[in-house]
């Protein structure tokens, strides 16, 4: 073929190309097909907060299990005091047990017969204005002078079955609370109660109320060595 008419057969195919890329040019430019989004399936956790220290959670678990099986508690919540954490801390756990899932993690107070920031003495005499430990019932709900106020009902003798007696309870208070903490060093103390935050405590008593377990920690030796409720296989706990 000439070199003229290549010439020519290309001015023609040019011109002929040129209204589809006008076409082309002035288009909208089109979005890629739409995908579903691969998802992938979770656990669900309704919360980050931790668990208490294993060892106190494992001794809170065996004294709960143990009452739970005698009839002792209603089963389903667990409540946790770690009174061998300062003040300052955390140290009040509402746990679900059967998810293991925290439902409250607040400041709690101790009496002020046990101690300052860190609790070091337990008693169940009336007067002492000390904390108990051990394991206790949770019982029903009153307003007296701290407002709404949980009565709890100590199950171990010798060691916190006197609650009743000295009127330990749960209640709220403006002494627990991270102001107290900024001002004193610690959280104001109770005449032996487990105090709140005021606020919170009133959720916690509405969730608590009623026959569910409480267990107060310190690292007593005989009272980890002598309590029935860590001591499931060798006598009975009493049932309500």
């Amino acid at each position: 073929m000439r070199l003229g008419a290549v010439l020519w057969l290309g001015i023609v195919v040019v011109t002929m190309a040129l209204p589809a890329l006008s076409e082309a040019r002035s288009r909208p430019p089109q979005r890629a097909a739409w995908r579903r989004p691969s998802i992938r399936t979770q656990v669900p956790t309704a919360t980050n907060t931790p668990l208490p220290r294993k060892e106190v959670f494992d001794l809170a678990l065996q004294a709960y299990r143990c009452g739970v099986d005698a009839g002792t508690f209603e089963p389903g919540l667990l409540t946790v005091i770690d009174f061998s954490l300062p003040s300052t801390a955390k140290r009040l756990w509402v746990i679900d047990v059967p998810r293991q899932r925290v439902l409250f993690h607040e400041l709690v107070a101790h009496g002020e017969g046990s101690g300052e920031n860190y609790a070091n003495e337990f008693s169940n005499e009336p007067g002492s204005r000390q904390s108990s430990i051990g394991v206790f019932r949770t019982a029903d709900v009153y307003r007296g002078g701290n407002g709404i106020s949980l009565r709890l009902t100590g199950l171990e003798p010798g060691v916190n079955d006197l609650a009743m007696e000295r009127r330990i309870v749960m209640h709220g208070a403006d002494y627990v609370s991270t102001r107290a903490v900024a001002a004193l060093g610690r959280l104001g103390r109770s005449w032996g109660c487990p105090a709140l935050p005021r606020g919170v405590h009133r959720r916690v008593i509405e969730r608590i109320k009623g026959g569910s377990a409480l267990f107060a920690y310190y690292p007593d030796p005989r009272w980890l060595r002598e309590s029935r409720f860590l001591r499931c296989g060798v006598t009975r706990v009493a049932s309500r």
